[in-house]
């Protein structure tokens, strides 16, 4: 009799047998009612070379928790899993081994698949997807050429980010403090010819479709701060020659077009700025100031947009030469260039109003330019003409409609999204099924020809000429016209990383369908995705593109419902011992076959899930897994050395039993893996002292177990003399007349002080009130990074530590 489970056959034997037994493969069965339906997506990863580290697995542990629970609570469950397998960071990998992208990416897949179904999680495998395979992206590209032909997708030449690293233009969103998101490279403006998708198209319904969704607050504010939406007005300031203040340029009525949210300051702009890539700066610019504007402009393309933003740099610029005209009171206002300005928020141009601006009013003390207070402390308004006496907002009311009266400006929306930079320059993406012909122009390639593949090549390296290393290829670029038939060439830019995982929730619905996306019916079956869990590091990058896809989707009627992910949770990092981010270069990244291979799957998914709440981020500890795997050979060890007998249980223990079933059910659905596991903790001390055990109390402890240590737990099933699957099995049922227990609060303390409270049955042991305190969140918080040095206890009353 083993004393000890043996994680290193068992885990292995059972995985095999669900696989053999497709124990979960999922039907669109009509006998579930919408209600018994659960879509639960995980945010599928992109397979590096350096495979999964322990804190990858934690939201999918999550995740199979709750479908296995799900499952036993009658729910008809979709949990599929794939592989984000184009774009920079498998190309980059490539680059670095010597090795074909495909090839790498193949062996990367292999790597991550094997190791992730080493934990025995219950995807439905038969769903796998890979944005990489043909069948796949042969849909990709069909999106794309519907955005296209609906306007959504355009070709521009335009200044972008540009990574020199990567060497490749990204998307704002993928630049972070003024270096690329994905290798940390410098991040410079280079003009290039470039597909955009109208994003922006969208915006208020990106906005206003927030309301609908169940997510942390904190996403939901980083996406409307991203999509940036402000009231204000625009309004037409017209150029004058430099030298002579009062005379039009009449050789072309040019007008500089500004935004702004303060129309009721209007009096008070002394100056005005233009960004360095303004398209009228170069006709605004004076003779005698040319020179400086040009250097000033080069040295501005080497600073990122968030440089150039951020509030506390030293503001610099150079002044034009030229001037614009107040529509308001025909002031004569110099006009300057800074890169403090961007091009990409309103129109490029604004109005600067030192008195109710901190940024204008730096700007003009550095370079002596006048003030006019507009707004003393009284909120009424000076110096404004006819709107003296005004609040700021009779004022702005009144502004706007004389300004559109007068046909100086207009009352206006401004958001600060920007449109999506789409192009690549890079050989590892979708190719963009497109085709240039000097006859017809742009042409879309037919639909009956996707997918359109990469074409097989030595050499895949960037160019770093601004070029798709795919346009040194010229059996591929070179093709025919499909409307005239006539000499073209391909586009040779690719589709970035987020065009694949987009949409990739979609296909797991029907992904061996070669005819359609997803078949409607099976859509309707089970969109949206219920739950959605995942990294936050995606806030404005993936989650934001695949709403903006799912909406685009859904006015072309492919989907039928407005939004793709009803709940989102995003979990939080497992850190090193050391309390650092995990990375290759600082050593400190734990292998998770390591693990598995000393302590066993079952052992780390307990672990994950014991560490505390999910959202926080916490440090990996090897002593704590030892913890957990106690845990097991605990409930191991009962199973094998006490009588499992037909028994009644004692009444002490039913209610223990009871509180357990509600508890842990109640904690799965909350997310509160941690303190789900505790009370099963508890349930197995007050176990321990029992000599009889009482088949049926087991047999619904091990169905609790079930969703946390499925390999254990279905182990010990098949010990009982069960049959099928305990995975198939319902969840118990608490009977509410053994919740009468008396209860007590407890109070956790440490060093003293008073950190939370708990609700708990009375009469618990010193060491069941410890795991319970252990398992508080408050606890926890003033525990991280600790040493307990004392346990104060005091039954039904108090848990105090003692930290240093």
């Amino acid at each position: 009799m083993a004393e000890r489970y043996n994680h290193l056959t068992i885990e292995p034997k059972w995985q095999k047998k669900w696989a053999e037994a497709k124990l979960y493969q999922v039907t669109e069965d009509e006998a579930f009612p919408p209600a018994k339906r659960f879509y639960c997506l995980d945010m599928f990863p992109y397979p590096s070379g350096a495979g999964l580290h322990v804190g990858h697995p934690e939201g999918y542990t999550a995740s199979d928790i709750l479908c296995r629970y799900k499952r036993m609570s009658g729910f008809n469950v979709l949990h599929p899993m794939g592989w984000d397998a184009f774009g920079l960071p498998a190309e980059n990998y490539a680059i670095k081994t010597g090795t074909h992208p495909a090839v790498a990416t193949a062996k990367n897949i292999e790597n991550f698949r094997r190791q992730i179904q080493a934990f025995g999680f219950c995807y439905d495998w038969s769903r796998e997807i890979d944005t990489t395979d043909p069948e796949y992206f042969k849909w990709t590209q069909w999106i794309f050429l519907q955005l296209y032909r609906k306007g959504l997708a355009y070709e521009a030449n335009m200044p972008i980010n540009w990574c020199e690293n990567c060497q490749t233009g990204i998307a704002n969103e993928e630049v972070k403090d003024g270096c690329c998101e994905r290798c940390g490279g410098t991040v410079t403006k280079k003009d290039l010819r470039q597909w955009m998708l109208k994003i922006t198209a969208y915006a208020e319904r990106l906005l206003n479709d927030l309301a609908l969704l169940d997510w942390p607050e904190p996403i939901k504010l980083m996406q409307r701060n991203w999509i940036g939406k402000s009231l204000g007005a625009e309004v037409d300031f017209e150029l004058v020659a430099g030298s002579v203040a009062s005379t039009p340029l009449s050789d072309r009525k040019l007008k500089l077009k500004i935004f702004t949210t303060r129309p009721d300051t209007l009096y008070g702009a002394t100056f005005m700025v233009v960004a360095p890539e303004h398209p009228l700066l170069e006709k605004i610019t004076s003779p005698a100031q040319a020179t400086k504007v040009r250097e000033y402009v080069r040295l501005s393309r080497l600073k990122s947009d968030l440089e150039r933003a951020h509030l506390d740099k030293d503001k610099t610029g150079v002044f034009t030469g030229g001037y614009a005209v107040n529509p308001v009171n025909g002031a004569k206002i110099p006009i300057w260039v800074a890169d403090y300005v961007l091009s990409s928020y309103g129109t490029g141009a604004i109005m600067a109003v030192p008195a109710h601006d901190e940024r204008d009013l730096a700007f003009a003390q550095k370079y002596n330019i006048p003030v006019i207070t507009i707004f003393g402390e009284d909120g009424k308004a000076t110096n404004s003409g006819a709107y003296n006496g005004l609040t700021s907002a009779e004022f702005k009311e009144k502004i706007t409609a004389d300004l559109e009266k007068k046909g100086w400006g207009k009352k206006t929306v401004n958001y600060k999204l920007r449109d999506w930079v789409f192009a690549r320059q890079r050989y590892w993406g979708e190719p963009i099924p497109l085709v240039h012909c000097p006859q017809c122009g742009v042409v879309a390639v037919p639909e009956n020809e996707l997918p359109l593949k990469l074409p097989a090549v030595d050499r895949y390296e960037p160019t770093g000429t601004g070029e798709s290393p795919l346009a040194n290829i010229p059996d591929w670029v070179n093709t025919k016209c499909p409307h005239c038939g006539g000499a073209a060439k391909r586009e040779t830019n690719t589709m970035p990383q987020w065009a694949g995982s987009s949409w990739y929730y979609l296909r797991y619905i029907d992904p061996r369908n070669p005819t359609e996306l997803a078949d409607k019916n099976k859509l309707a079956y089970w969109l949206p995705v219920a739950h959605y869990i995942g990294g936050a590091e995606h806030a404005v990058l993936h989650l934001l593109y695949a709403r903006f896809w799912h909406k685009v989707l859904f006015d072309l009627g492919v989907v039928a419902t407005p939004e793709p992910f009803q709940r989102l949770t995003n979990q939080g990092l497992i850190l090193a011992e050391d309390g650092q981010k995990m990375s290759k270069s600082k050593g400190n990244v734990i292998n998770p076959d390591e693990v598995i291979q000393e302590y066993g799957a079952d052992a780390m998914r307990l672990y994950e899930m014991f560490m505390g709440p999910l959202e926080m981020a916490k440090p990996w500890s090897t002593k704590g897994i030892l913890g957990v795997r106690r845990f097991l050979d605990r409930v191991w060890n009962i199973f094998e050395q006490k009588k499992i007998g037909e028994a009644q249980a004692d009444e002490e223990l039913l209610k223990i039993l009871h509180q357990t079933i509600k508890k842990v059910g109640e904690d799965i659905n909350n997310l509160s893996f941690n303190t789900g596991l505790a009370q099963l903790m508890i349930f197995i001390n007050a176990a321990q002292s029992r000599e009889i055990l009482a088949k049926k109390t087991a047999e619904d402890f091990l169905k609790l177990l079930a969703p946390y240590a499925p390999h254990l737990a279905e182990e010990l099933w098949e010990k009982l003399g069960q049959q099928t699957s305990i995975h198939l099995e319902r969840w118990p049922e608490y009977d509410a007349k053994y919740l009468t227990t008396a209860e007590v609060e407890i109070v956790f303390s440490v060093n003293g002080k008073a950190r939370g409270t708990q609700k708990a049955a009375k009469g618990l042991s010193q060491t069941e009130l410890e795991k319970l305190a252990l398992a508080n969140p408050a606890v926890q918080k003033y525990l991280a990074g600790k040493t307990i040095i004392k346990k104060i206890i005091v039954l039904d009353k108090i848990v105090n530590f003692v930290v240093k």
